[in-house]
């Protein structure tokens, strides 16, 4: 899990990194790029924090699920013995 978690913020840098990079060669003014940048960012920050909150959702589903496999195989189980 840790290295998947590394990969989508490596993959999520590098893509933070090329839209400020294509932003400032754009040929703008300062203002106009300042605000592109903050909106950006904003925007970026916005849909990281609910890809976040998707990924411990569906952790906690995966969880509960694994959870609820485990008692049943012990109940089968014990029957069995």
């Amino acid at each position: 899990m840790k290295i998947t978690t590394q990969v989508i913020l490596g993959f999520a840098a590098a893509a933070v990194a090329g839209a400020a990079i294509g932003m400032l060669l754009a040929p703008e003014k300062g203002k106009d790029l300042q605000m592109k940048i903050k909106d950006g960012a904003q925007d970026w920050l916005n849909q990281f924090s609910s890809l976040l909150n998707t990924g411990r959702d569906v952790a906690a589903q995966v969880k509960s699920i694994a959870q609820q496999e485990v008692q049943h195989l012990k109940s089968e189980l014990n029957e069995v013995h």
